[in-house]
């Protein structure tokens, strides 16, 4: 199994691959991007060394950089690549720290995407937001595979909601509010998921979208942030995910 992870930064990317032990092949693709490949060890095996159990698949990294725009770029990229070289991959991951929505994914929780909604692709109108599909154009959600939710969220102890993706961060009370007006299963906002669902379905692969809480979403408070925390919770994540994994031989 092959899965390409897409990151907004490379402190996310790292975090991911940190859930190995080995030292992750860096690989050039196109318009200067760079995989780190790793292979993480089945679950309960060890990562590295000459007794290390073989894990399910290979993992590529990438950080893309940040906002939609940017990550479907780089996730299309790296999808293109793989396939002009002859292979494609199996799973598409959205991976990194995001503000979570209170009470429900406090700081230091682990979310998993049953649903990656654009929070702000569509139109303002005197009677309010009105999303793009509602104007008659493409989509503004995508949905992981349901099963495959359901495993990652038993393995890693992940909470199963909806994760917004917009291209500015909510700073207020009020925006939480409207947000969670228009999305009651919202469990966590960040900036690149949808971004990479797009390119994920362009190439017919499944997706998913992990995250964990750095912060609440509402007024920004720089001090209540815990990015080191929302990391050390991402490689933990990421060590846990072959479980979930191995009881599936495909997504």
């Amino acid at each position: 199994m092959h899965i390409l992870v897409v990151t907004a930064v490379p402190a996310e990317r790292d975090a991911v691959t940190a859930a190995t032990a080995g030292r992750p092949e860096r690989i050039s693709v196109p318009g200067g991007f760079e995989l780190h490949r790793t292979r993480p060890a089945a679950a309960g095996g060890m990562s590295d060394g000459p007794d290390a159990a073989e894990g399910p698949y290979v993992l590529d990294a990438l950080a893309a950089g940040v906002g939609p725009a940017a990550a479907a770029a780089g996730a299309a990229t790296a999808l293109t690549a793989a396939a002009l070289g002859g292979h494609r991959y199996d799973l598409v991951v959205s991976a990194g720290i995001g503000g979570g929505f209170a009470p429900g994914a406090p700081v230091g929780s682990l979310v998993v995407a049953e649903e990656i909604a654009a929070a702000d692709l569509g139109a303002e109108t005197p009677d309010g937001f009105v999303p793009v599909t509602a104007l008659g154009f493409g989509t503004d959600a995508h949905r992981p595979p349901e099963e495959l939710v359901a495993a990652v969220a038993a393995a890693t102890g992940a909470l199963p909601g909806t994760v917004l993706t917009g291209s500015t961060v909510t700073g207020s009370a009020a925006r939480a509010k409207e947000l969670l007006a228009r999305h009651p299963r919202a469990l966590a906002e960040a900036m690149e998921g949808f971004g990479v669902a797009e390119a994920a379905a362009a190439h017919g692969v499944p997706v998913l979208e992990l995250r964990t809480i750095s912060n609440p979403v509402g007024p920004r408070d720089r001090a209540a942030w815990r990015i080191g925390e929302a990391l050390a919770a991402l490689t933990a994540a990421f060590a846990d995910l072959p479980r979930a994994l191995s009881s599936r031989s495909t997504p």
